[in-house]
């Protein structure tokens, strides 16, 4: 039996997002796992989220529509694989279809630090190396990081 490769770890695939968030780590784990808070804060500066159905668990999923600043519309499909409270979401992120080949793998852990800050890191595995590249080419990096940036905004932080 061969490794899936959307779960094992290649630097050439992967892209890795960390922020210090001031607030609570409960907090921000919550923002991650409401249904009503997710939807206010994901996704790059401009955009809005339309949820067409939200179930943030183990085996749960959230299909939404990004609607970018220029009207441009993007169907996402997110499968949870796990949810530990408050250290850690797994999930598959892709289009709003069964079978896509572009669907990449997420870690998103939550560590604490004594001062009542959160370190956010969040790590993307592509399938391919060619479709790693096409997503920093896209924005992939700076949209991930103005989408941290609403996160601490939601929170209560700058």
């Amino acid at each position: 039996m061969t490794a899936d490769p959307r779960r094992s770890w290649a630097l050439d695939r992967e892209i890795v997002l960390c922020r210090v968030i001031d607030a609570p780590r409960e907090r921000v784990f919550e923002a991650w796992t409401d249904p009503k808070q997710i939807a206010q804060w994901f996704g790059p500066d401009g955009f809005t989220v339309e949820s067409l159905e939200c179930d943030i668990r183990p085996g749960g999923r959230w299909r939404f529509i990004y609607t970018g600043p220029d009207g441009k519309i993007w169907d996402n499909r997110i499968v949870f694989l796990t949810v530990e409270a408050p250290r850690l979401i797994e999930m598959e992120h892709g289009h709003d279809k069964d079978d896509d080949p572009t669907r990449f793998h997420v870690t998103v852990m939550f560590d604490e630090q004594s001062d009542g800050k959160t370190v956010l890191t969040m790590r993307q595995l592509h399938p391919t190396r060619e479709q790693r590249e096409g997503a920093i080419g896209f924005g992939a990096v700076e949209f991930g990081y103005q989408t941290l940036g609403k996160l601490a905004r939601h929170v209560g932080t700058s």
